[in-house]
C-alpha cells in the first residue's frame, strides 16, 4: 500500500509541479485566470488519487473497498501530491530571489490605482500588504498558506473517489 500511495502521489505532486511551471511560465499565475489555472492544474494532478484508489481496489483488494480504507489511500496519495507542491513552492521562491509578496503587492495597488482607488483604500491596501509580506516572509507560515491552498482539492477529491470506488460495481476491473 505504502509504495502505490508513493508511487501514485508522486506522478499526482509531479503532474501538478509541471502544471505550475506552464502556468508561471506563461505568466497566468496571477489574478483569476492564474487562480482559475492553478484549480484546474491540482483538479487534474489529484485525479491520480482516483486512479491509485482505483488501482489499490481492484488488484490489491480484490475489487472490492470499504470507504474508509478508499478515504485513507485516497489522502496517502493526496498528501505525497501536497508535499510536492509545497516544496515546488518553496523552490520557486527561492529562484525568485522571495519576491512574490512584494510582486505580489505591486501588482494589486497597481489594479486599485486603475480602478481609481481613493488614497485612504490606497493607504489601507498598503498597510495590510506589508503585514502579508512579514508574515510571508516566515518559512513556517507560508509553507501552510500554500498548504491550504491545495487542502480543499486534496480532501474533496479522496472522498468523491472513495464514495464511487466503494462500489464494486463502479468501474470494475477488467478481467
Amino acid at each position: 500500500m505504502q509504495r502505490l500511495i508513493l508511487v501514485y502521489g508522486t506522478i499526482a505532486g509531479t503532474i501538478e509541479l509541471a502544471l505550475l511551471a506552464l502556468a508561471i511560465g506563461l505568466g497566468t499565475h496571477g489574478g483569476a485566470l492564474g487562480m482559475a489555472i492553478g484549480y484546474l492544474s491540482m483538479l487534474i494532478a489529484m485525479s491520480m488519487v482516483f486512479v491509485g484508489v482505483k488501482r489499490f481496489r481492484d488488484e490489491v483488494q480484490g475489487g472490492v473497498i470499504k470507504f474508509g480504507k478508499a478515504v485513507a489511500v485516497g489522502l496517502g496519495i493526496a498528501g505525497v501530491a501536497c508535499l510536492f507542491y509545497v516544496l515546488g513552492w518553496e523552490v520557486y521562491m527561492w529562484a525568485t530571489d522571495y519576491t512574490f509578496a512584494a510582486n505580489y503587492a505591486a501588482s494589486q495597488l497597481a489594479n486599485m490605482q486603475a480602478a481609481g482607488a481613493s488614497a485612504a483604500e490606497l493607504a489601507k491596501f498598503k498597510a495590510d500588504m506589508a503585514g502579508f509580506a512579514e508574515m510571508y516572509a516566515d518559512p513556517v507560515s507560508r509553507m501552510l498558506m500554500t498548504l491550504m491552498e491545495i487542502a480543499p482539492v486534496a480532501l474533496l477529491v479522496p472522498l468523491i473517489s472513495a464514495a464511487l470506488l466503494r462500489n464494486p460495481r463502479f468501474m470494475p476491473a477488467r478481467a
